[in-house]
């Protein structure tokens, strides 16, 4: 049975549909996300779920529909949108605890604020031995905890992940779903992950909404009630990955 869900819509999507010439990406995307929740984002390979995230986090304007969160229309200037990308974007000039604070320096936030929310991502990161450390001297899940902390530190609004893991071995995969698991829980901010790996998507999501082929649409949106941690041998978390997998498959 699923539980209610008593907390306040923080984003509200409606209509959001998108066009890049005569080429037919988005197709009237409707659905709402709670304060707080982590939502995946799954569908078939190419059917438009990085132009989706583009759209939400106003890279790209829609063609028609509109982005509320907060009630209010979704404006970059005044709201706090953050993002995490596949390609890795710690910028290699600064050390770890210096990309933790760039975000919060230029939003001129003060600076005993600043100092606080770095401590806490290096703290929660365990990066304590790496706060002078730059990039390019860390491991690969070491340096993507840099982009992931930095995000989380703007304690945004809502945060996009667009495939933040996709070219590492399973093992680090999850090395780093728990640390995002472990931040959301902590910080509380509203999360959207885009993934093309199911596993990932019923690992992670509170709720995992099912594009279809492009132009996207919403095929269906799948609560996921699974205590956490999960357990990825256990037949609930099976039956559901199976489930999921099937939706996208068959057209």
């Amino acid at each position: 049975m699923e539980k209610p869900d008593n907390r306040d819509i923080k984003v509200e999507v409606k209509h959001l549909t998108k066009y890049f010439g005569k080429l037919h990406v988005l197709d009237d995307v409707s659905f709402n996300i709670k304060k707080g929740e982590f939502l995946c984002v799954v569908g078939p390979t190419g059917c438009g779920k990085t132009t989706f995230l583009n759209v939400l986090t106003k890279i790209y304007e829609a063609t028609s529909g509109e982005l509320r969160i907060d009630g209010e229309l979704a404006d970059p200037k005044r709201h706090n949108l953050a993002c995490v990308f596949q390609e890795p974007s710690a910028f290699p000039w600064l050390t770890v605890e210096e990309n933790l604070r760039f975000g919060l320096e230029i939003k001129k936030l003060p600076k005993q604020e600043i100092k606080e929310r770095v401590e806490q991502m290096i703290q929660l990161l365990g990066l304590e031995k790496f706060r002078s450390t730059y990039p390019d001297q860390l491991s690969v899940s070491s340096a993507q905890r840099i982009i992931i902390g930095r995000a989380f530190a703007m304690k945004p609004d809502l945060l996009l992940m667009d495939e933040p893991y996709g070219q590492m071995d399973i093992k680090l995969r999850y090395y780093l779903e728990d640390e995002v698991l472990r931040l959301w829980r902590e910080i509380g901010t509203t999360v959207v992950f885009i993934t093309h790996n199911i596993e990932e998507a019923v690992y992670l999501s509170e709720r995992c909404l099912i594009l279809t082929n492009k132009p996207a649409a919403i095929k269906e949106i799948v609560v996921n009630d699974l205590p956490y941690p999960r357990d990825i041998t256990g037949k609930e978390f099976i039956d559901l990955r199976k489930h999921i997998t099937e939706q996208i498959k068959w057209w």
